[in-house]
């Protein structure tokens, strides 16, 4: 026989095994801590800065007027979603017969002139294709119309709206402030002039600027 007493071996290996459990369940404990933990925050924590980039700007639509003693003509830009006007310092010929297509070519060309440092930075654009030109009427068409070099379905309705209140405003263009006759080059495809109407509603939405608004 040895020198151990009887039951020793047995109370060891209880000690063991309470030892044992002790271990796992401080284990089990750490483990539950840091899954609680993660998901409370949701996110790693992290010590690399990250740059989110600049604050966004909401445009301003509000363009300073031109000076009161300078001449100056409305034009039709884009800001945000809407079409809004913006007074130029641009000199147009008086209004004539001979001087119509003059005065609309100006305009136009403002039209598609890049927007100056003020109106840039009060969130105005253009969508006038830089490469479109006005002519005025050809064989039996009114003597208002204009034709440009595009069909005016070919245009984003956005330009189109633009173009439509920039020369129905225009009093050296002899517009009346609501409507102007346009079409489209002078061949076939051109078709007769239409009246297109400038609205508060088409400014605001200018999907409708494709549809006259009756015959010429």
């Amino acid at each position: 026989m040895n020198g151990t007493p009887r039951g020793s071996d047995g109370r060891e290996r209880r000690g063991w095994r309470r030892r044992r459990g002790w271990t796992l369940t401080m284990v089990a404990t750490a483990v539950l801590a840091a899954t609680a933990g993660a998901a409370g925050c949701g996110i790693r924590p992290t010590d690399v800065p990250v740059d989110a980039g600049p604050a966004p700007t909401r445009a301003t639509c509000d363009a300073r007027p031109a000076a009161q003693d300078t001449v100056s003509s409305e034009v039709y830009l884009l800001c945000g979603s809407h079409i809004e006007s913006v007074h130029r310092p641009i000199e147009l010929p008086e209004s004539g017969a001979g001087d119509r297509v003059a005065v609309a070519k100006a305009l136009l060309a403002e039209l598609q002139s890049d927007p100056g440092n003020e109106e840039e930075a009060a969130g105005f654009t253009s969508e006038v294709p830089p490469s479109l030109e006005v002519n005025g009427p050809v064989g039996d068409d009114p003597d208002p119309a204009l034709r440009l070099s595009e069909r005016p379905s070919e245009l984003t309705a956005i330009a189109l709206v633009q173009i439509i209140c920039t020369f129905a405003n225009s009093e050296p263009l002899g517009g009346n402030g609501h409507t102007v006759l346009l079409g489209g080059p002078d061949d076939a495809l051109g078709g007769q002039p239409q009246p297109y109407a400038c609205t508060s509603a088409m400014r605001t939405s200018p999907e409708a600027a494709h549809t006259p608004v009756g015959p010429a």
